[in-house]
């Protein structure tokens, strides 16, 4: 079955199995989640309150039309369960179980403008000195034509450029421990993003 949530990274911590093993877990506040809309196969979700004064008219005119206060956060779900649902209901952390698998989505972590070593992970040059190569990213091509030319750059080359802020989705999270009354989610590792970042988690896909 498909469902899904949207929260909140709270950040990272650690805890121990009965075994005594350690475990590295991200905290995630999941929901409750207002159910906005519901389509043939997915279903909108609105995670966190935003001010009147701060929602354009039309959607302010929306969330007015089903009675509902607007949203920071607003994301379309596949959601299997559709005929359990109706607009304007609470989900919550219930959906999910302990063992469970999830993908996570969100928005990476921007770092700007960095060069290949940082970006790319080059080895970088020597770095004696009088080298006058130290994190440079070196040839890119040949001079002479064909394709590795200058004039006509390979297309996926790696170069310096902009580093992070883009959507990012991780497979297969276990859910390690749920927390219903504090609507918390332990996530086994590292999830995108920074905390307070906002994050869809839907029913893992390979899994």
């Amino acid at each position: 079955m498909k469902v899904g949530l949207l929260g909140k990274k709270i950040g990272m911590t650690q805890i121990f199995s009965d075994q005594g093993a350690y475990i590295p877990v991200t905290v995630i506040e999941a929901g409750p989640c207002t159910v906005l809309d519901v389509s043939e196969k997915k279903v909108r979700l609105g995670y966190g309150e935003k001010k009147e004064k701060n929602t354009a008219k039309p959607q302010l005119g929306f969330y007015k039309k089903i009675n509902q206060k607007p949203n920071v956060f607003v994301r379309e779900i596949l959601f299997d369960a559709k005929d359990k649902v109706t607009v304007g209901q609470q989900l919550t952390v219930d959906i999910f179980k302990e063992k469970d698998f999830v993908d996570i989505a969100g928005t990476s972590i921007g770092r700007g403008f960095q060069g290949v070593v940082k970006r790319h992970h080059f080895k970088g040059g020597p770095g004696g000195h009088g080298s006058m190569f130290h994190r440079a990213p070196g040839g890119i091509g040949s001079t002479a034509g064909g394709r590795g030319c200058r004039k006509n750059v390979p297309r996926g080359k790696r170069f310096p450029g902009h580093m992070g802020n883009v959507r990012k989705t991780i497979q297969s999270l276990e859910i390690v421990k749920i927390l219903k009354e504090k609507n918390l989610l332990l996530i086994k590792g590292s999830v995108p993003g920074c905390r307070n970042g906002y994050l869809e988690i839907k029913t893992a896909k390979k899994k």
